[in-house]
């Protein structure tokens, strides 16, 4: 609508200078399915003072206080429409270690879980991940009403986690890979995810398209364009050389790992949104060196 600052999915965003309010991002492959709660938080809205005041941290960091994650974690499910004044949706979250472990639940665990994936077809449970630059990725069966959400940075997409993921939704919900619609959320994008050689060759070994996930850029100095004599060297071919830098399309990597699940490329949607660029609106691991805080991606079913 005209004159609307809130953030959206696709990343036609304004700059939040202006802004203070809690937003939620949804995918627009969702809207149609009344029965499904999700969302994507941003870092805006919230009663974290470490990374910048009033940040909406909903993980539970070193640097900040837990008290200030629970206040903001309430808040994001009361937005989120899934917190009432008397009972609260149980959460069901991972110590996430970029793995390809993904579990199913239909309740809240007896132990804390490590893994990077949920699924579950129970209503009223809430599943989430935590990222900073890292995917999140939710999976929804839009006929059997089951939902997943992963984690997968490139060490869980080198692990084919979201792959895994279709496969183990068909295992235990008699999923059809057609009938899956899937939302990759705001992550760092291959304008800013700078990878080394060593994430090339991996990939390399484990996917016959890698060289269509990275580029490489060439630095340049304007100086040493235009003055070449004063970097000549004694090494052959005469003049010393900038390295090349290698970026990797995370989202493009899951995408296609979809589409190979038998996911149908129109019910794949990817936010436009780069952390690393947009961390005035999102946490970047790297844009912050370290220091920030977690984003969650949340998916659950109403009944």
């Amino acid at each position: 609508m005209p004159g609307d600052s809130r953030p959206s999915y696709d990343g036609s965003v304004p700059a939040t200078s202006a802004r203070s309010r809690l937003d939620i991002l949804h995918a627009r492959q969702f809207a149609q399915l009344p029965w499904l709660i999700h969302g994507f938080s941003t870092r805006i809205g919230g009663a974290s003072r470490m990374y910048g005041g009033k940040a909406l941290n909903l993980g539970f960091t070193r640097d900040d206080s837990r008290a200030a994650v629970e206040l903001n974690r309430a808040r994001f499910f009361r937005r989120l429409g899934v917190a009432r004044e008397k009972s609260t949706w149980p959460l069901v979250t991972l110590r996430q270690i970029h793995s390809d472990l993904i579990h199913c639940v239909s309740g809240l665990p007896n132990e804390p879980l490590s893994g990077d994936g949920l699924l579950t077809a129970a209503p009223r449970l809430l599943l989430a991940i935590q990222t900073a630059d890292c995917l999140p990725v939710i999976l929804v069966d839009t006929k059997r009403k089951a939902v997943g959400v992963f984690h997968a940075g490139w060490r869980g997409t080198l692990k084919r986690i979201v792959e895994k993921g279709v496969g183990e939704m068909r295992r235990y919900f008699g999923t059809q890979p057609r009938d899956i619609r899937a939302a990759i959320g705001p992550g760092i994008h291959s304008c800013c995810y700078e990878v080394g050689e060593e994430v090339v060759a991996k990939f390399a070994s484990q996917f016959a398209y890698a060289g269509e996930l990275f580029r490489e850029v060439k630095e340049s100095d304007a100086v040493r364009d235009k003055y070449p004599l004063l970097f000549l060297t004694a090494r052959a071919p005469g003049h010393s050389t900038l390295p090349t830098k290698i970026f990797l399309d995370l989202a493009e990597a899951n995408r296609r790992q979809l589409m190979a699940a038998g996911v149908p490329a129109k019910n794949i949607e990817i936010s436009a949104l780069c952390t690393s660029c947009r961390n005035d609106l999102l946490f970047s691991y790297r844009a912050e060196k370290g220091v920030t805080g977690r984003l969650m991606a949340v998916a659950g079913i109403r009944k």
